[in-house]
């Protein structure tokens, strides 16, 4: 079993330049080399919040890309969100400054420490804090690398020189496949990022090489058909609701936007965990995260703590305000099953909602060229469904390929769905404003500027407050 090598040596201190430093993964690096005592500075095209957060851990940040910035740096380190032609990458190049794509940057951090990864399509954030806060309950206040915001921490990293990381493994663009571990979980493996690997195949082939590079525990979820195909082969250990996973979520009751559930190992009833989110999904997560920590002997009651008191991550069902008797949702939820995992969450999560509205932004050109057939079947939960235009996210248009796709796709599917289309933002915000009604949770779903749509809404209902009053009077 062969791992993966680091670039660099990031135990003795050195002069690092994060390109891109406004990004969620590359604030979240920058965080962790200042905090162990690197000498960081970083660039970002515009300013924004999360910047102050990377300068109070005390990374020098320039607002707009200089080529003198890079001059007295060790490396330099960029996201593939980063254009080739950057002037920052050329001149590191000209003056022969080490460039490292954060794959390399990560892997480097990692190798500091024992580190636990999560990997798979989905669920990896919330998986991955979850995991995180379990070792925090147990005392070994962990060192950890995050996509979103973990809402008890306030941050999505941290360095606090244990010898313990917890960190998330994309596989967007194979950075899992870069790092070195002691061990790690796999939430699922399912069709995503083929502009990266081309075909389903090449996908599950990558996750089949990473977890032959992992010499510690291997966890992997058994309720996913290719994660448990996956763990007959490396022997992994298994979680899920599976009755034939090694530890078994069972008993699983929800109420009031919370799940109870036992768990159960090899036949043996180790405890029940009360978990305050939505969603069989997030079950699993809880699951997994507690299996792993059980796996390298964390106590099952240190676990089940730290999960009763989890307050979720940025963007996951995130309640962002009830207005007039509506409750307006947003979550990061942008492929097919995480969709129907989110509607499924509202629909039995016994809040008392009345009605279920999903508004979905589809996002990237090039995703939707070839998915867009597999979204028929995500919206099953709904009791409406409003579709808006694609976001490109730096992607290219394609003729042709338009968030009409989705439309049709559901449609052709399910032909009854109460269904709208409403490409134009303006549009959107007013019909959701004006239909929204008591007992109505609207979920905004994707991960490009929908996140602003709760906001939007909330301020238009407010507008057509005003408006009726001026004209009652």
């Amino acid at each position: 079993m062969t791992q993966p090598v680091a670039p660099l040596d990031l135990s003795v201190p050195g002069k690092y330049h994060v390109v891109g430093v406004g990004g969620p993964g590359m604030s979240a690096i920058a965080i962790v080399l200042a905090e162990m005592g690197h000498d960081v500075t970083g660039s970002d095209i515009r300013e924004r919040s999360v910047l102050d957060r990377v300068r109070a851990a005390g990374v020098r940040v320039a607002v707009g890309h200089d080529r003198s910035l890079v001059h007295d740096r060790d490396a330099i380190t960029y996201s593939t969100a980063i254009p080739a032609r950057n002037i920052e990458l050329d001149e590191a190049a000209k003056v022969g400054v080490t460039s490292l794509h954060r794959s390399g940057m990560l892997a480097s951090i990692c190798a500091q420490a024992k580190s636990l990864a999560v990997a798979g399509t989905h669920g990896k954030s919330s998986t991955t804090s979850m995991l995180m806060l379990i070792l925090s309950q147990a005392g070994a206040r962990p060192n950890f690398v995050i996509g979103g915001d973990v809402t008890d921490m306030g941050t999505g990293a941290q360095w606090t020189g244990s010898e313990w990381l917890v960190v998330e493994a994309d596989e967007s663009d194979g950075t899992h496949l870069e790092l070195p571990l002691h061990g790690t979980i796999l939430t699922n493996v399912e069709i995503d990022h083929l502009d990266h690997y081309g075909t389903y195949e090449a996908i599950i082939d990558g996750f089949d090489t990473y977890l032959g590079q992992v010499p510690g525990p291997k966890v992997l979820c058994l309720d996913d058909p290719r994660c448990a195909v996956l763990a007959a082969k490396h022997g992994a250990i298994t979680y899920g609701t599976s009755p034939d996973a090694d530890f078994v979520a069972t008993n699983i009751e929800p109420s009031g936007g919370a799940f109870t559930f036992d768990v159960v190992h090899h036949g043996r009833l180790l405890g029940s965990v009360s978990l305050p989110l939505r969603g069989i999904h997030n079950v699993r997560n809880a699951t997994g995260a507690l299996a792993m920590a059980y796996s390298i002997g964390v106590p099952f009651d240190d676990a089940a703590a730290a999960l009763s008191k989890f307050g979720g991550v940025a963007r996951r069902f995130d309640i962002r305000a009830v207005d007039g008797g509506a409750t307006l949702v947003d979550d990061y939820a942008h492929l097919p099953n995480e969709i129907a995992a989110v509607l499924a969450a509202a629909k039995g999560s016994g809040d008392g909602w009345k009605r279920v509205v999903a508004v979905f932004q589809p996002n990237r050109f090039n995703r939707m060229a070839v998915m867009w057939q597999e979204y028929r079947d995500a919206f099953v939960d709904a009791d409406l469904v409003v579709l808006t235009d694609i976001f490109p996210s730096g992607t290219a248009p394609i003729p042709g390929v338009t968030g009409k796709l989705v439309v049709n796709a559901v449609l052709d599917a399910h032909p009854d769905t109460p269904l709208v289309w409403l490409p134009r933002r303006a549009d959107l915000v007013d019909h959701l404003a004006r239909r929204l009604g008591d007992g109505d949770v609207c979920i905004s779903m994707g991960c490009g500027d929908i996140a602003t749509l709760p906001d939007e809404v909330q301020a238009r209902r407010a507008e057509l407050r005003v408006e009726q009053r001026q004209r009652s009077t």
